[in-house]
């Protein structure tokens, strides 16, 4: 990231869908995450009903739990706006977000394998992710026969003056006609799996423009932390000057660049510290937080004192008081 920041502009929103405040989405988008991680714990009360998991299926749910007490821990830093924590919650959901996204690939896969199959009147390639279960649960795989009708002819019995035999003959699907054998083109080829690609892109498209809210966030978080404890340090330019590399919060030294914490913080900061760290301070918060200085240090004296000195540099005296009040 810190290379291709040099040369390409990271998004930076500020805003959260253009009308909300990047702390109300970035907790928004982790209730997100915690009921998404959910699914974890039923996951696993799953495996005491005696439902067969994969490996793969287990070492996700197991993930989902860890994920949901790790976000769960970070969620009330995001109030807070703790540099630390808001940087891990960044980091972390950028790398779920690869991670997620490995997991749904692999099962829509066998998804598309297993629609195939029964397609095909086939079962489901046994190498696939998950491929167990689904056969097990899904409810239409590896059916015994693959029609599309069923014809029923009566015709009356043989020796019998009564009563009549039923001979029934299937038609053969067109579909089962067509596939061979279950794939993963033949999969996606078909039109009722499209509708679950697009679900699948727009999902993912979404959580990409959610890892750039919550990056933004951690940027401002780390941003505002510097310019407070240490503004003389953060050479913000407010003006539209050139952009400078503020300090690392997390070098040696400082309040939060001791023990673990700092080490992992410099090296959260280190990938990427011209994003992190670099750019024009054009953010409302740090103009907010300067306009505060500043009438701060202005605003000192008796009171008038500010009135007093705008009439003298006007060249105006004192209002001259109305004539009724004039002493006789």
């Amino acid at each position: 990231m810190g290379i291709l920041s040099r040369y390409m502009r990271v998004p930076r929103p500020r805003r959260f869908l253009y009308f909300m405040s990047l702390r109300t989405g970035v907790e928004m988008i982790s209730l997100s995450v915690v009921f998404n991680k959910l699914t974890g714990f039923f996951g696993l009360l799953a495996v005491l009903t005696g439902l067969r998991l994969s490996p793969l299926q287990l070492s996700m749910y197991i993930y989902s739990v860890g994920v949901l007490i790790l976000v769960a821990f970070l969620m009330p830093h995001i109030r807070k706006q703790s540099p630390f924590q808001c940087l891990a919650l960044a980091w972390f959901y950028a790398l779920d977000t690869i991670i997620n996204t490995a997991f749904t690939s692999a099962f829509a896969v066998t998804w598309f394998l297993a629609v195939s199959a029964d397609n095909a009147n086939q079962r489901i390639p046994s190498g696939a992710p998950g491929s167990s279960m689904i056969d097990d649960t899904a409810g239409f795989t590896s059916s015994q026969h693959n029609v599309s009708e069923v014809n029923v002819i009566t015709s009356p019995a043989a020796g019998a003056t009564t009563g009549q035999e039923a001979v029934a003959y299937a038609i053969a699907s067109s579909a089962a006609a067509t596939a061979s054998s279950p794939s993963l083109g033949h999969g996606v080829g078909i039109e009722e799996s499209i509708p679950s690609i697009v679900v699948v892109v727009f999902l993912t498209l979404v959580r990409v423009y959610f890892i750039f809210v919550v990056m933004a966030f951690a940027r401002q978080a780390l941003r505002q932390y510097m310019y407070t404890s240490s503004p003389a340090k953060l050479h913000l330019h407010t003006d539209g000057a050139a952009e400078t590399i503020a300090d690392n919060p997390f070098a040696v030294g400082s309040p939060e660049g001791a023990g673990w914490r700092g080490k992992l913080g410099r090296i959260m900061v280190k990938v990427g510290e011209n994003y992190w760290l670099g750019g024009q301070a054009d953010e409302a918060w740090a103009k907010g937080l300067d306009g505060r200085f500043k009438t701060t240090k202005t605003a000192g004296g008796p009171p008038g004192t500010l009135e007093r000195e705008r009439r003298a540099r006007s060249g105006t005296g004192p209002p001259v008081p109305p004539p009724n009040m004039v002493k006789t």
